[in-house]
C-alpha cells in the first residue's frame, strides 16, 4: 500500500477513466485531455461548452430523440455547477443504449471552469441500473419535472427533469425567470392562467403551509408536441409562517384527459341527441337557434329557418303501430339529412314529428327553391312497409333584432299555414 504515492495514483486514474474534459463555461469551451472507447467517436477533441452540454443531456432518458430547440434556452442553465456533481446518463448511440456517470468538479472559485471526468459503466451495472429505474417508474413515471421553490430569495434548486435524467440538476435559477422562459412552453391560450396562477403573489395570498393547488393546461413537451399536463404547487409546512418555499412538479396527465374529453363528449352527445333520430333534440335546436342570432349579429352572414311537419302522421301509427311509425321517423331524418349534405344546414327535432333546420348562409330567396327539392323528394321517397308520406314545410328569414322566440312563432305560424291550408306544401313568412 505505501509503494502507491501522489504520482502513480494520478497516472493510475488517468489509465481507468474514459474521458477527461476541461471546461470553461465562461468562454463557452472544452478540451479533451483524454478519450478511449465510446468517448473516442462521441466527444471531440475542442468545441463548444454548449454543444457538450446536448450531447450529454438534452435527448430524452433511454432515446436517442433530440429535445426540441425551444427548450435549449435552458442549456445554459445546466452548464452552471456550483460544487462538485455526480450524474447517470441513460445515452442511446448508435442504437445502443450506455450507461454513462459524470463526476464534474469545479476547479475555480468562480465556478466558471470544470473537470468532466466520463465513464462507461459495465453491462451488468447497466441492467442494475434499469430495475432501479423500473421500480422507480411505477411510483413516479407521470412526474415529468419537479423543483424547490423558495420566493423570498426567488430561487428555484434541486430541478429534476425525468425525461432526461433520474437525478435532480445541480444548478439553480430565479424563480421569476423561470417563469418568463417556461410560458413560452405552455400553449398560448393558457398562458394567461399559467402566469396568473404562478405568480408569487398569487400563491402566497392563496396558499397556507402544509396545502397544495393545481390546474390543467397544454404544455409542450421535450419532443415538442403539446400534451395535457397537472401544474401542482404545495407549499412546505415550516416554523415561520413568512417562509415561502413550495415544491413544484409537473405531471402527466394526457392519457387520462384524453379519455376524460371522450366521456365528457359521450354525454355532451346523450345530452345533446334525441335518441330516436340521433338528430339534435329540442333543448339543443333550441340553443343553435340563438347561437344562430350571435352568428349573424358577428358576421352580418343570413341565415334562415325551415320547420318541417310530417302530414297525417297520427294516421301511420294507427295503421301500422308505434314501431313501425319510429322507423319511418328516423327514415324521414335519413332522407333530410342526405339531402341537406351539400349545404351549412343544422337539424333537430323540435318534437313528435315537427323538426326545425337552422340554414346559414342563405336567405329566404336562396332557401325557398331547395325547400322545394326537399318538399319534392320526401313525397317521392318510399318508406317501411312501402308507407307514402308528405310533409308541410314552414320557412322565415332571420331579421336584424329577432329574438328565438319571434322566429320559432313566425316559423311555426308559417308551418301552420302550410297545413290548413291543404299540406304538402311550403309557405314562407317574414
Amino acid at each position: 500500500m505505501n509503494s502507491y504515492s501522489k504520482e502513480s495514483v494520478s497516472d493510475l486514474l488517468f489509465q481507468k477513466v474514459d474521458a477527461i474534459i476541461i471546461v470553461d463555461s465562461k468562454n463557452d469551451a472544452y478540451h479533451t485531455i483524454k478519450k478511449q472507447g465510446l468517448f473516442e467517436q462521441l466527444i471531440d477533441n475542442e468545441g463548444t461548452y454548449k454543444n457538450l452540454i446536448e450531447k450529454l443531456w438534452f435527448h430524452l432518458h433511454d432515446k436517442p430523440d433530440k429535445i426540441t430547440d425551444d427548450y435549449h434556452v435552458f442549456i445554459p442553465l445546466f452548464g452552471k455547477f456550483k460544487g462538485k456533481y455526480v450524474d447517470r446518463i441513460n445515452l442511446n448511440f448508435q442504437n445502443k443504449i450506455h450507461l454513462i456517470q459524470v463526476s464534474i468538479y469545479p476547479i475555480d472559485k468562480s465556478f466558471e471552469k470544470y473537470i468532466f471526468i466520463l465513464d462507461e459503466l459495465d453491462s451488468h451495472e447497466h441492467l442494475r441500473e434499469v430495475l432501479t429505474d423500473r421500480k422507480l417508474d411505477t411510483i413516479q413515471n407521470t412526474f415529468l419535472f419537479s423543483m424547490y421553490v423558495d420566493l423570498i430569495k426567488d430561487i428555484s434548486y434541486s430541478i429534476n427533469i425525468t425525461e432526461m435524467s433520474t437525478n435532480p440538476q445541480n444548478y439553480d435559477v430565479k424563480y421569476s425567470s423561470w417563469r418568463q422562459m417556461i410560458v413560452n412552453m405552455i400553449w398560448p391560450d393558457d398562458q394567461k392562467l399559467f402566469l396568473e396562477r404562478t405568480d408569487p403573489d398569487y400563491l402566497k395570498k392563496n396558499l397556507e403551509p402544509g396545502r397544495a393547488t393545481s390546474f390543467d393546461c397544454q404544455m409542450k413537451n421535450l419532443e415538442g408536441k403539446y400534451i395535457w399536463v397537472k401544474l401542482i404547487f404545495s407549499r412546505a409546512h415550516t416554523t415561520n409562517e413568512e417562509d415561502f418555499r413550495f415544491v413544484f412538479m409537473v405531471q402527466n396527465i394526457h392519457e387520462n384527459h384524453l379519455k376524460l374529453f371522450d366521456t365528457l363528449k359521450r354525454y355532451e352527445e346523450l345530452a345533446s341527441k334525441d335518441p330516436l333520430t340521433n338528430i339534435f333534440n329540442h333543448g339543443r335546436i333550441e340553443t343553435e337557434i340563438i347561437n344562430s342570432i350571435d352568428s349573424y349579429n358577428t358576421n352580418k352572414k343570413p341565415v334562415s329557418y325551415m320547420m318541417l311537419d310530417i302530414d297525417y302522421f297520427k294516421k301511420v301509427n294507427d295503421d301500422y303501430g308505434h314501431s313501425v311509425g319510429d322507423y319511418v321517423l328516423k327514415q324521414f331524418v335519413k332522407v333530410i339529412n342526405t339531402f341537406i349534405e351539400p349545404y351549412n344546414f343544422t337539424i333537430g327535432r323540435w318534437g313528435g314529428e315537427e323538426f326545425v333546420c337552422v340554414c346559414y348562409g342563405m336567405n329566404l330567396k336562396e332557401l325557398q327553391p331547395i325547400a322545394e327539392q326537399l318538399r319534392q323528394k320526401i313525397e317521392d321517397s318510399h318508406f317501411e312497409k312501402k308507407i307514402k308520406i308528405t310533409c308541410s314545410i314552414g320557412l322565415t328569414e332571420l331579421k336584424k333584432g329577432d329574438t328565438a322566440q319571434v322566429i320559432f312563432d313566425r316559423v311555426d305560424h308559417a308551418m301552420y299555414e302550410a297545413k290548413t291550408s291543404g299540406r304538402n306544401r311550403i309557405i314562407s313568412n317574414n
